[in-house]
């Protein structure tokens, strides 16, 4: 089983999902870190030189090839990977999907006090131009978002609530 963790930057889906891995004893793959690794270039630096639309061919390409390189795993998607070139219905077909989700507000809070150099569509925005963003972002992508096979509440998320939700669907 392939568990895919979406959500908005900032939603926690890197911290549960190396939580999740762990407890699942399965592998933990960072979509970015994977991209990284492919690319041999950071996600900032492709944004920059390359854009973000062969970003998202990369990120789609990466994402899709996952199955073929793992049976089971907890994979951290990218905030926009469910929302570009079918991978909701990809990921859909293949495994799992939980969406971590937050309100605005609180991801502008983690936001604000994490490494906003390494986020490349909000690298160049100020503290107040922050919750106008997230929010239309988040308004943009949450069809794709709510269309998961389980949502949870990103606030509170930890590694056991997940697992648990997961058990108490009949996933695990």
């Amino acid at each position: 089983m392939i568990l895919f963790l979406t959500g908005f930057m900032g939603s926690g889906k890197s911290t549960v999902g190396r939580g999740v891995a762990r407890l699942l004893k399965v592998p933990f793959i960072d979509l970015d870190s994977a991209i990284e690794n492919e690319e041999g270039i950071s996600v900032p630096e492709i944004f920059s030189r390359k854009g973000e639309l062969y970003f998202r061919e990369s990120e789609s390409r990466v994402l899709r090839s996952l199955p073929s390189r793992y049976d089971s795993a907890v994979v951290a998607t990218g905030g926009g990977t469910p929302c570009y070139g079918g991978n909701i219905d990809f990921m859909l077909n293949t495994g799992i999907v939980v969406y971590l989700s937050m309100p605005p507000a609180a991801i502008v809070s983690r936001l604000r006090g994490g490494e906003r150099s390494s986020r490349p569509l909000i690298a160049s925005l100020d503290d107040d131009e922050l919750l106008p963003y997230v929010s239309g972002k988040l308004k943009e992508r949450e069809p794709f978002y709510r269309r998961a096979t389980l949502v949870a509440g990103a606030l509170n998320a930890t590694p056991e609530k997940i697992t648990g939700l997961l058990r108490d669907n009949g996933y695990l």
